[in-house]
Parts: C-alpha cells; structure tokens; sequence
C-alpha cells in the first residue's frame, strides 16, 4: 500500500509540473494614480474560458501565475463603479499599469426565487448544481440522484429519461471513458457549476455537421477556481470487528492535465472493482468466452453487495490525460486491483419433469482471489480536417479459487487456476478530403490466452467416471489462444442532408482449444477420466463484407438505412475425433433507424434489424469438458445457426421548464435455431450436448418511465414499469419443454426535501413473476417487494444523522414467505477549520447473519441460503483539501 500511495502522489507531483509557471504582474491605479484595491484581474484566453484570476492588494499590486505563454492571452478587470477594462497581453516579464476610469452603474431590479431551473441550449439541458444540492451530499453523485430526469442505479450505471449515457465528459474531455464511476463517487459537487445533458453526443468534430447520432452524454462542467487547484480526500477507517477502510485520491480539471488517482482498500464489503466497470463496452465480433470453467460458486444474492461481501480488497486506479496542441491528448488509464474473498452458502435445488423430480442439496465453502491489472494508453487527436485514435490496452486477470464443496452429503475439495491475459491495439483514423468527403480506416488486432485448471479430490461421480469405483482426484486442463483482427476502409459522401457511406473489410479469428480431463487413481495413476474426454480443435473464422450505409437528417427527422453484405466461411479440425468441417455462409443483415422530432422537446423513434449469427468454438467440440464439479459439456451437432427479426419503437417527451420527463418503449424479436442444448440432469450432475434440432425464441418487452420535480414540495419524484414475455424451448431427460416466462416490474421513488434541515428518500421495487412449462402443468409464481428508505438530518451547523433501511419480502407459491429488515445508522460532524469529517456509523444494526434468496423458473425452483456480515460499527475521518 506504501509503494502504491508513493506512486499516486509522484504521479500528481508530475503532473502538476507539468504546468511550467509564467509569472503575470501589474498594478492597477484610478485616473487619479491612486492605487485601486479589490479589483478582480482575470486571465482569459481567446475563447473566453479563464485560465486564471487574482485580486489587487492594497497597493494595487496583483500576480497571476500561468503555465500558458501565447500572445492572445488577455486581461479582464473588473471593479464596481469602474468602467470595465480588457488588455491584450504582449509581454510577459512586463509590469503592467492599467488605468480604469470612474463609471456610474444602474442595477435592474432582480426577484430571487428559491427555485432550481433547467436551461436548454440545443441539444444541451444544464442543470445547475447548487440548485440540488444540501450540506449533506458530498460528491456529484449524491446530486445527480436528485436531478429530475437522470436516474443512478445501484451499480453506479447513469441514464437520461430511460436510455443509458454513452459517456460523462469532464468539461468536455473524455478522462474516464465509460468506467465513469470513480468519478460521481470521487468528484465534489461543489466543484461543479452545472451539469450538462447532451442528447446526439457526437465527439468526433468532422461529423457534428451531419450528425445523426443518437448518443446522450453527461458533461460536468467544474467552477473557474476549482480548476486552478489539486482537490482530492485522505479518509481513514476503523471499526468492528476487526474491520478497516480507507481511501486516497488526487484529482486536478485544468485545461491542459487533468488527472483523476485513486488507491483505496476495505474489508467492509465494499468492492473497490466496481470503479472499474465498463458501463458501455465496445461491441466487436470477437467471440471468445471469457472463462469456460467455474467452481460452481455460489451467485449473488438480491441485496447489494455491500451486505453481503466478505472482502479484503485494494485498488490503484490512476487516470491522467494531457492536452497538447493542435487538439492531440494522451491518456493513460492504469488500474490494479487485488481481492479476497469468501462465501459460505447452501442451496436446494428442484428441477420438476413429467413423471419425476430431481433434486440436490449444495453447500460451498468458498475462497476466491481474483486480481486485475489492466493498462490503457489512447492517444486521440480531434480536428475538423482530421480525426485519430489508437488505444493499446494490456489486461491480466489470474484467478485462484478454493472450494469445500458437498452435494448430497458427499464431500470434495477443488481448486480453481485462471491466467486470462490480452493485448490488443484499436486504430481508427479519418480524413476529411478537399471535396469534403471523409475518408475513415480502421484496424484492431488481439492476442489473448487463457489456461484454465480444475481440480477435484476426491474424484466425483464414480459411477460415470470409474466404473463405480472411488479414485483420488479429478483434474481438468483447458487453454483457448485467440488470435483476432478486424479491418476496414471507408468513404463517406455528404451532401446537404444527406450522408452516403461505403465500407469494406475483413475478420479474421483463429483459435486453439486444447483441453483433458484425467483422473488419478488411489495408486497414483493418472489416465483419461472417460474415452474422449479431450480436445485439441483447430478454428478458423472469417468473413468479407461491404457495407452500404445511409443517413439523412434534418431538424425534425434523422433516418438511416444500413446493408451490410458478407462472405463467412468457418472452418474447424481435430484429428483425435476425427473432425474437418467447414461452412460457409452469404449473409445480408439490413437495418433501419428512425426518429421524428415532434416538438422542440419530443420526439419518436422506430427501428428494425435482421441478423443472422453463426456460433462460436463453444458449440462444436467433441471432447467431454468438465465445465464445473457437477456439469460435463460435450458436442454432437453442427455450427449453430440463427436468425432473428428485431422492431422497436418509442416515445419520448420532456417540458424542461415544468422539470417533467417521460418514456415509452416496445421491443419485439424472435429468432431460430438450428441446434438447441440437451440437459441431462440427475440428483448429482447435469451432463449438456448440443444436438441438431431446429427451435424458436420470441421475446417483447415494454419500459415505461416518469420523472418529475414538483417545486412546492422540493421533492424529485419518479415512476417506472416493465414488462417482458418471453417463449423459448428446452431439452431435458429427452423431453422437449416449451417454456413461457412473463415478468411485471413497477418501481416508485421520491427524493424530498422535508425542512430546510431534514431530506427522506424512498424507492420501491414490486416484482412479479410468472412461469409455466406449457403441456405439463408445471407453473412457479414469484413475488417480491423491496423498499429502500433513508432519512436525512442536518443537526446545528455541522452535524449530519443518516438514518437508512431495507426491507425484502419475497412470496413463492410453493415456499414459506420470506421477510428482511435492515437497518443503519450514521452521524457526522464537520471540523470546518480543519476541512475534515469525523464520523460514526452503524451497518446492519438488527445483526442479520443469513439471507435467503430463492430464483425461479417455469419448471425448477432453487432456493440459497448465503452467510452475510452481521452488524459492523466503524469510525472514519476524513480529510479534504
């Protein structure tokens, strides 16, 4: 921890060195040479944004200390009774002498009303920050949670009248890309002056002419003095039993670095990852499983993870960008995590078919490890005549994962190695050409590995794997090298509203899986677990396409049309099994978007796409994998085809005056298949093989969602509803099931303002599920209600009280009903002197030690029982500077 917090602050030292210091001195007089104090000097630069700013002392004598030295800079002054003066900057060791002149002022009449207002600028809706904000909130994320019209989810993931934000910029740079969360959680709201909602967000400057994008960005835009300055907090924690927390960070927003170094650590249940989560990762056609073996470990229950984590966990999370000219910055995103953690939980499971019933009993004792060291460096340079971005990124994830494990009383201890490592670079480049045109070629390129180790002992499943007999372990080796490249070339034609694109490219992807299952005898022997219980397939996968691709826009309407044409060809061996297939496939998948602005602040959507897909490596390997201690996956079908038909449709509609938001949405798919996963399941395993058997999957969703602030009461109040259907088939025991799921969520809160020193929260989520296997009578309905509350006091001057609670009460037809109650409790006392917060709080005060979750479908039922941290007291300070 000594050498990361070492590291952090040489990071900040550099970066605020970076700022090479000119010195701006002066003297201010009135037209009589009678030196004026109090006069507001600012530094601008030729766009007006301030770089700088000082007052005149007594003597009329300012300094104003600046990394820039261009000749455009320009000096502002300001004083009332003063007529206000400007002066271009020429020199900067000269001492300048400003003369202002007396001038008579009139004020208008203003009226100050106690009322948050949103301005609209275009695109743009500002919300201003001081507006929403208390004493109690400490950083911008505690505020957009008041925001009418922007909801914060559990997760941290942001979203803007039901669509997701595509990026939160920092006055309008891209620091964090979509890992946004260490800054809502980091960044103070008093260094922010507004927020801004930027509805089709189109980064790229040589398109914003003919911009059809449909994107919504947040931009904080930070206060003129806070950019002058390194904010950061030093926070320190301890408590019981046995418990620590703590946090470093640095941050500084000017217009040449900005920086935003994180080092935390915690064993309370808070998961430092979570800062690193790609709220919108970039899809591509690279389609390698993340990982392919698992310690069955246990899932996370529906509480947050607060509640619920054992951890021992620290971060470095370290991201820096650098402007330079002509529009061209650097950014390096470095983050390392390390953590520990266990889970000890029991489960019943029961699967109902036609004639039986299968059913187990699990209990895991759980240690896991995972560490995660990823290096991202994007050099991005941003003009109307050009644009360029690269970015190579190197990520390592080793994984270790020990397990006690009993199913159905018999016993087995299991270890779990994974070594995922990648490297890749992604180019893109465009030009825009003398004939307006603008060309666009792009180039990414992967490499990755990763071996995956498995081992159990004893060995399980005898009778499957060993006649019958016990035997000392079972060990599972797996590997996957992914080789990946994707390239293409483009040209674009504008042309008033109308914007003609065409693409052409190739994919290529070639693969190894390599995998055997052994086993080894109580003698010491090792052999083959089963005949054909291993793998070594050889996969090539490529395709050639051209894209047409057309766009037209206007004030009211945007449209495109896009019709990707390719050539795929697969083709995969393994000598072992006796396997040399290929296929090849001409696909068309067209796609259509479209959106008509109604008003000035409504607006439609309506889309449809036809894909066809092609499956993965996954779906073709012959060999037996033992893909979890009671799971064996194997292979017996060709390449799995589908094709699907999407439409969907929208409506949204805000009065940004009234602070009202609302949207409606309907979504409908379905898709066929050419091969469907057959289970067969016993009291101890459940062996999966993809046959060849032709199926379908229809799916429609409906989301609803309101917003709004209502000004007498000073309170953010929002409603929610959601509904899917889905219809879907399974194979299990040789018995097609048609399956049929119909979900209803309903959701309400309100973010109040009771008294000048008293806010309450409230947020309740109703849902009910309903499902049936149809022709065999099976159904399983579901009910939960879960209520979050919180109550705010702001006592005296500088004393907060937090009180907080949950409550779950969950229904299942066939189960007794199950009910929760949580409770916390904390209080704060700010040291204004000292810029520190001295706080107590209390998590989990009723000491609940178990949870019960249970999952549901149309013919099976599971119910777990997780081990989850009792009451925690903890005490922390917090230094700001």
């Amino acid at each position: 921890m000594n050498k990361l917090l070492f590291m952090l602050m040489i990071l900040s030292l550099s970066s605020i060195a970076v700022l090479a210091q000119e010195q701006i001195k002066g003297k201010v007089k009135d037209d009589k040479a009678k030196p004026l104090p109090s006069v507001m000097v600012s530094l601008k630069d030729k766009e007006g944004s301030t770089l700088g700013f000082s007052r005149t002392n007594d003597k009329g004598d300012f300094t104003i200390s600046t990394d820039e030295n261009s000749p455009e800079l320009i000096l502002e002054f300001s004083i009332l009774g003063f007529a206000k003066k400007a002066l271009k900057l020429s020199d900067f060791s000269k001492n300048n002498e400003i003369t202002l002149v007396e001038s008579e002022i009139s004020l208008k009449t203003v009226e100050v009303k106690n009322r948050p207002r949103l301005s609209s600028n275009g695109d743009t809706l500002n919300y201003k920050t001081s507006d929403f904000s208390d004493k109690q909130d400490r950083n911008i994320g505690d505020v957009l949670r008041k925001m009418p019209g922007i909801e914060v989810a559990e997760n941290g993931k942001i979203s803007y009248n039901g669509k997701n934000i595509s990026n939160m910029y920092i006055d309008g740079d891209n620091l964090l890309e979509d890992k946004y969360g260490i800054g809502t959680k980091s960044i103070p709201h008093g260094a922010v002056d507004k927020v801004q909602v930027i509805e089709k967000d189109q980064p790229i400057k040589m398109l914003q002419k003919n911009n059809t994008s449909d994107d919504v960005a947040l931009n904080l835009v930070i206060k003129d003095d806070a950019k002058l300055k390194v904010m950061g907090e030093v926070k320190a924690g301890l408590g019981t039993p046995d418990r620590f927390d703590g946090n470093v960070n640095a941050m500084l927003f000017n217009k040449k670095v900005k920086f935003l170094n994180n080092l935390k650590g915690n064993n309370i249940g808070i998961d430092p990852g979570l800062d690193l989560t790609s709220f919108n990762p970039l899809a591509n056609d690279n389609t390698k499983p993340t990982s392919l073996l698992s310690a069955g470990a246990a899932g996370v229950p529906t509480l947050p993870q607060s509640r619920t984590l054992f951890n021992k966990a620290g971060q470095a999370n370290l991201n820096n960008l650098f402007k330079f000219k002509n529009d061209l910055q650097l950014r390096a995103n470095v983050s390392y995590l390390y953590d520990e953690r266990k889970q000890v939980y029991n489960k019943f499971s029961e699967t109902q078919l036609a004639g039986q019933t299968i059913s187990y009993q699990e209990n895991q004792d759980n240690f896991l490890s995972p560490q995660k060291l990823k290096g991202q460096f994007t050099l991005n340079g941003n003009t109307d005549g050009y644009y360029i971005n690269n970015t190579l990124s190197v990520e390592y994830n080793p994984t270790r994962t020990n397990s006690n494990v009993f199913i159905n009383g018999v016993g087995a201890f299991q270890t779990l190695k994974q070594d995922m490592f990648t490297l890749s670079n992604d180019l893109g480049y465009r030009k825009k050409l003398k004939s307006g045109n603008i060309l666009h070629f792009s180039s990414a390129i992967s490499r990755s590995t990763q071996p995956e180790t498995l081992n159990i002992k004893p060995g399980l499943n005898e009778d499957i794997l060993n006649n019958g007999a016990p035997y000392a372990a079972l060990n599972q080796y797996l590997d996957l090298p992914t080789l990946y490249t994707n390239n293409f070339a483009s040209m674009a034609f504008p042309k008033g509203n109308f914007v003609q694109t065409y693409r052409a490219g190739f994919l290529i992807q070639q693969q190894n899986l390599a995998t055997d299952l052994t086993k080894m005898q109580d003698n010491g022997f090792s052999e083959l677990a089963a005949p054909g219980t291993f793998n070594d397939l050889d996969w090539l996968r490529s395709r050639i396409y051209v894209e047409n691709i057309y766009e037209y826009t206007t004030d009211k309407i945007t449209a495109g049309v896009r019709v990707p044409v390719s050539y795929n060809s697969i083709n995969y061996s393994d000598a072992n099994h006796g396997m040399d297939k290929s296929l090849d496939r001409f696909f068309v998948n067209p796609s259509f978007n479209f959106k008509y602005q109604t008003s000035a602040e409504n607006y439609v959507t309506a889309g449809y796409n036809f894909r066809n897909n092609l499956g993965t490596i996954d779906d073709v390997y012959s060999g037996t994998v033992l893909r979890n201690y009671r799971s064996l996956f194997a292979n017996n079908a060709p390449i799995s085809e589908s094709s699907s038909h999407a439409f969907s449709g929208g409506f949204n509609f805000r009065k940004a005056i009234e602070m009202l938001f609302g949207n409606i949405s309907l979504s409908y798919s379905t898709t066929k298949l050419n091969t469907i996963s057959s289970f067969t399941l016993t009291n101890n395993t459940q062996q999966r093989i993809v046959l060849p058997l032709e199926n379908q999957m229809k799916s429609l969703g409906l989301n609803a969602g309101l917003s709004k602030y209502l000004f007498a009461l000073k309170s953010t109040v929002n409603a929610g509803f959601a509904y899917n259907h889905n219809q879907y088939q399974q194979l299990q025991n040789d018995i097609l099931l048609p399956f049929e799921s119909d979900n209803y969520i309903y959701k309400a809160g309100i973010e109040a303002k009771l008294t000048k020193f008293m806010n309450f929260t409230y947020t309740g989520t109703y849902t009910d599920s309903k499902n049936k296997a149809s022709g065999t009578g099976v159904s399983t309905n579901y009910q939960q209600l879960r209520q979050q509350s919180g109550l705010a006091v702001n006592m005296l001057k500088s004393v907060f009280l937090n009180f907080s609670a949950e409550h779950i009460f969950t229904k299942q037809s066939s189960q007794p009903d199950l009910k929760y109650l949580f409770a916390d409790f904390n209080i704060r006392y700010k040291v204004l002197k000292l810029k520190t917060d001295l706080e107590f709080g209390v998590t989990n005060l009723a000491n609940v030690k178990s949870f019960e979750a249970i999952n549901v479908t149309a013919n099976s039922l599971t119910v777990g029982t997780y081990q989850i941290p009792g009451r925690v007291a903890m005490f922390r300070a917090t230094f700001n500077y």
